[in-house]
């Protein structure tokens, strides 16, 4: 799944073919994603360019004066700049054409992903109202998940990776985070004292600007807008390493399932 890093490797990638260049025409030939891509995008987009693109924890927002378009990559979505004219494969769902002669296309194996209209009149979408804040904004600090952890009893992993505490901390940079800041992953996250979450805040702050800076990770479907796949995997210090020595105390890496997700620690370096 495309985590935090890779959709911002995304919007790198493509904000300079969308930001101001006039939208040509658009191409649904599969409206049946995660929901339907609403039948009217076409009507509402050609002719007019997106102004502003950014991010929300995992949604990529297009942003023109009539509203937003959003965008989730889902479990294996992808977004490509394109010459106009490209031919289209199996899982390309969407192209955005645009009048210089490229094209942002869609594409969505498992079609998990999805594109959205938010009118310029509507409140915030329901997708982004119950958001926690963003990792790499100011407003995140060890602080706020000492007091939002309070009397909550769900791992450490868990807690983390709920997009209603902190935005963008998928199943890859938990994993990782929790290895930086040397704390056990199964641990009760009520448990944890205010100057570990103030080390955790930052080691996640610290492996998602790694991970943008090395554009992304590459694991099965993941590459970065411009079609190249992300480098960070190479850097991985324990998500699928179970078994392998730490990078840290040649300990051998324990791999468990939580929460019915992969999980990877050193029982040594990680209490």
């Amino acid at each position: 799944m495309p985590e935090l890093p890779e959709v911002e490797t995304t919007l790198q990638g493509i904000q300079p073919f969308i930001t101001n260049h006039r939208v040509k025409k658009i191409f649904v030939r599969q409206s049946s994603l995660r929901w339907a891509v609403p039948a009217e995008l076409a009507s509402l987009l050609e002719g007019l360019k997106f102004e502003r693109l950014t991010r929300r924890g995992k949604y990529l927002l297009f942003k023109n004066d009539l509203g937003i378009m959003l965008i989730h990559l889902g479990m294996s979505g992808s977004l490509r700049i394109v010459r106009d004219g490209d031919l289209p494969g199996k899982h390309d769902h969407v192209d955005i054409c645009f009048d210089e002669g490229h094209m942002l296309r869609f594409k969505d194996p498992r079609r998990f992903g999805c594109i959205l209209w938010q009118d310029k009149s509507q409140d915030t979408h329901p997708l982004l109202v119950n958001l926690g804040p963003e990792p790499l904004g100011d407003d995140f600090e060890g602080k706020h998940l000492f007091l939002a952890s309070r009397q909550r009893s769900i791992s450490i992993k868990s807690f983390i990776m709920n997009s209603k505490i902190v935005v963008g901390v998928g199943n890859i940079y938990a994993n990782e985070a929790l290895f930086l800041a040397g704390i056990n992953p199964k641990i009760p996250a009520g448990k944890i004292s205010r100057r570990r979450y103030d080390r955790l805040a930052c080691s996640i702050r610290r492996v998602l600007e790694e991970a943008i800076h090395a554009g992304g990770t590459t694991l099965r479907d993941f590459t970065g807008g411009d079609g190249n796949p992300g480098y960070f995997r190479q850097s991985l210090n324990v998500y699928g390493r179970g078994g392998e020595e730490c990078n840290s105390c040649r300990k051998p890496l324990c791999e468990i399932r939580l929460a019915q997700r992969s999980t990877v620690y050193c029982t040594r370096c990680q209490r």
